[in-house]
């Protein structure tokens, strides 16, 4: 009696289970919208994902469960060892990473699901899979491969293990014959009884796709790729959950998918560039040859760069990859704090791409404690620079370079960035002379209004310090 009752009711107490997760999902991600409660929303989207792994296992018909949960302690025990140990800076590889890893599995389930169909028409059956099955099953494929083989090329050049950009003639060209193909062996797949050689032709297809359509893309246009894989990865989680009938993957992979397409248009804009753009443009291409640039850049040392900041009333302080890769952020603070407890007001000027992640120096300046009321968005602060005394610009590149508004053939031409050099006085914490990730000269180095305090970002904001404590001894 009692195993008929569990019987009756586990595949609704399962499904209730997966409506619990779904809810936290929601929440979770609602919560991430805010960098007051993201830690929070972390930890309920985390709960949820626990409570929809936890159902699964107690599916009816589950087999090898040994091997399943040995597959989670070990998949697990080393993610939360690699979290634990990855630097900050680290951080958006290990993001482009995973969320590779996503597109990877998804795609591997679907190509589960064609191989067993393959094997049943071989044999002479028939109705392997129904046909919306089938067609969301190729589907998966086809962005899964794509968002893991992407996601790897993204990693790598992040990583630093390959050029930034990697182009040839007749590129876009063949990108997209190897696209049509990859419809193509999809559509035999579904339109005709599954085969292996099929199948094998069209994964290597979409992940040939995936390398192909990431080699030409930018380092600086790296955030608006991430965006781009995440939701791709959650659009075939939420295919292959479809066909496998599996309500939490459906709804995981839809909430992601859709966050991650509405992230995308919000860094494409950022960019100033179209998702077709995004897709399909060779980021980083220069139009033609780009325009000199005039005078020198002009050093200042860290004692008078203090005493203008420190008599100023208005200074902004513009961080970018640099500081996070010198791990400056918590003396960079101690400094603004000093400031501000002298009468100045500071403000934090972040570019919607600043860093390698979107909202990667909004973290950064979290870890250090910066109050959220502190920090500003391009938007905001742009109209603030002609009126703003001194501007401290650390380890920022690109997302300060007047060319991408003066200069037709820069590659950054057309993206929005912030007007430091419209500034009354710019101060610039730079370890050399070195290029942007870009890979281009950055006009506001040789401006008038801008001096180079070269050095190591976390000595210079500490010799910041150290020289505002004497003006006050």
């Amino acid at each position: 009696m009692h195993a008929d009752v569990l019987t009756r009711w586990l595949p609704e107490a399962i499904r209730a289970c997966y409506l619990i997760a779904a809810l936290l999902f929601i929440l979770g991600l609602k919560r991430m919208s805010s960098p007051r409660t993201a830690r929070g929303g972390v930890v309920w989207a985390g709960v949820g994902m626990l409570l929809a792994v936890l159902a699964t296992l107690l599916l009816p018909g589950m087999h090898h469960l040994g091997l399943i949960v040995l597959g989670i302690a070990v998949a697990g025990g080393l993610a939360w060892w690699s979290g634990k140990r990855v630097a900050m800076t680290d951080m958006p590889q290990m993001v482009a990473l995973y969320n590779g890893m996503g597109g990877g599995a998804a795609a591997a389930i679907g190509v589960f699901e064609l191989v067993g169909a393959a094997r049943v028409a071989a044999m002479g059956g028939v109705d392997a899979m129904a046909p919306a099955a089938l067609v969301l099953a190729v589907l998966g494929v086809l962005i899964g491969a794509v968002s893991f083989s992407g996601s790897l090329i993204a990693f790598a050049k992040l990583q630093g293990w390959m050029d930034r950009r990697f182009v040839f003639p007749g590129q876009q060209v063949f990108n997209v014959l190897i696209l049509l193909l990859a419809v193509v062996l999809g559509g035999v797949l579904i339109f005709a009884p599954p085969a292996m050689a099929v199948i094998a032709g069209f994964l290597l297809a979409a992940l040939a796709f995936g390398l192909l359509m990431t080699l030409p893309i930018g380092g600086a246009d790296m955030p608006v790729v991430i965006s781009l894989y995440n939701a791709l990865t959650g659009l075939a989680v939420a295919f292959e959950g479809f066909v496998l009938q599996n309500e939490a993957m459906i709804i995981a992979g839809t909430v992601v998918g859709a966050a991650g397409t509405l992230l995308t248009q919000l860094m494409a804009k950022a960019m100033n560039r179209s998702l077709g753009n995004v897709l399909f443009g060779s980021f980083g291409a220069a139009a033609g040859e780009a325009q000199a640039i005039d005078g020198a850049q002009k050093e200042i040392e860290a004692p008078d760069a203090a005493v203008m900041m420190a008599y100023a009333e208005r200074v902004v302080i513009v961080p970018g990859y640099g500081m996070a890769v010198a791990q400056a952020q918590h003396k960079i603070w101690e400094f603004a704090h000093q400031l501000i407890e002298r009468g100045v007001k500071v403000r934090f000027a972040i570019h919607p791409v600043a860093g390698r992640m979107p909202g990667h120096m909004n973290v950064l300046l979290a870890e250090a404690g910066v109050p959220y009321d502190l920090i500003v968005d391009m938007e905001d602060v742009n109209p603030e620079f002609p009126n703003t005394d001194v501007v401290l610009v650390i380890g920022a590149n690109d997302v300060v370079n007047p060319v991408a508004k003066t200069d037709p053939a820069s590659p950054i031409y057309g993206m929005p960035v912030l007007d430091v050099v419209a500034a009354k006085q710019a101060i610039v914490i730079k370890r050399g002379r070195g290029k942007g990730f870009a890979g281009i000269e950055n006009a506001l180095f040789y401006a008038d209004n801008t001096r180079m305090l070269f050095g190591d970002g976390q000595a210079m904001a500490a010799q910041l310090v150290s020289e505002l404590k004497s003006l006050d001894a």
